[in-house]
């Protein structure tokens, strides 16, 4: 039964508002759940059509519906249970011509639901003695788990190219240059990378983001440039820390945004990330500890070495 999901995302990123290629009008959610179905039947192959069967559009809506509570569930046990079905998902997407940036989004998100299932299975294992003299726990809950699989990964071939640019561009907002590194965790580099959400460019701003932060979302779509992208993002994340006065919580907010954050701050009177880990989204979890291993691994910078954002 699982193998009629997989094409879920082939016409449910449609669906969910990725740009026609005709500015004007837009399509209807028929006509793009149609456009899903003809691209399937012109482009994917026999052996493909043989094993996969097009979902009904009930069943693009109940995938969805599961892959957004994965995403937004504060279980991390919820989002290990996904991973059956997102990495089929991902194997059918691979076929199809122009989803490739699509594909490269739900790949990252499995990275996330892996190490998700990591941290589920060390809560099954016998607990730890004490800490050794001088020892303390993480600031930053999972640090450690993403720390070992940052190390693990090569580095994208894109970076020689762009990262000296983003670099810069962060610089010259005074937010320190081995933030522009967030760019590999949202993106892996792609300048085109997008997500079913509406998200897009090397630092997956939202629309309504990328407008507030100055930048254009049509004709061009100005989050795809790495300059005007990389300010944007760092202005961001500027402001996010003089709200919250550090990174991993300017971090949470960038991925869960500032309301969510602020209000799981203010209910559980805690001041540090390690405070509201547990009641933010399980996506929000993985992505403070990445971001924050990934900057240590390329950079030799870590969390705890950040400096504030220039004045």
């Amino acid at each position: 039964m699982r193998l009629r999901w997989t094409l879920w995302l082939a016409g449910g990123v449609l669906a969910a508002g990725a740009e026609p290629p005709s500015p004007t009008p837009p399509p209807s959610t028929d006509e793009l759940y149609k456009l899903g179905q003809q691209l399937f039947d012109e482009y994917a192959p026999p052996e493909v059509k043989e094993q996969y069967e097009f979902p009904t559009k009930e069943q693009w809506d109940a995938f969805a519906a599961r892959l957004q509570h994965a995403l937004d569930s504060n279980s991390l046990e919820d989002l290990a249970d996904y991973e059956p079905e997102a990495r089929t998902a991902l194997a059918a997407l691979r076929t199809l011509p122009g989803y490739g940036d699509y594909a490269d989004w739900l790949e990252l998100r499995i990275d996330d639901i892996e190490a998700a299932k990591q941290a589920v299975a060390r809560r099954s294992l016998p607990a730890p003695g004490p800490p050794l003299a001088g020892r303390t726990e993480p600031a930053i809950p999972l640090y450690d788990l993403w720390l070992a699989r940052e190390r693990a990964r090569p580095v994208p071939g894109a970076a020689a190219a762009l990262m000296p640019r983003l670099r810069e561009a962060f610089t010259a907002e005074g937010v320190p240059p081995e933030l522009a590194w967030l760019a590999e965790a949202e993106s892996t580099l792609n300048p085109d990378a997008r997500s079913p959400a509406g998200a897009a460019g090397l630092f997956q701003l939202m629309p309504d983001t990328a407008h507030a932060l100055g930048l254009g979302t049509f004709l061009p779509d100005e989050r795809k440039d790495p300059e005007k992208s990389a300010r944007a993002a760092a202005r961001y994340l500027r402001a996010l820390y003089g709200k919250f006065g550090s990174w991993p919580l300017a971090l949470a907010a960038y991925n869960a945004g500032e309301g969510r954050v602020r209000r799981e701050l203010a209910s559980r009177g805690a001041t540090d990330f390690a405070g509201v880990a547990s009641a933010l989204p399980a996506q929000t979890r993985m992505y403070v500890p990445k971001v924050c291993a990934l900057v240590d691994v390329r950079t030799g910078m870590a969390p705890d070495r950040l400096p504030p954002p220039r004045a």
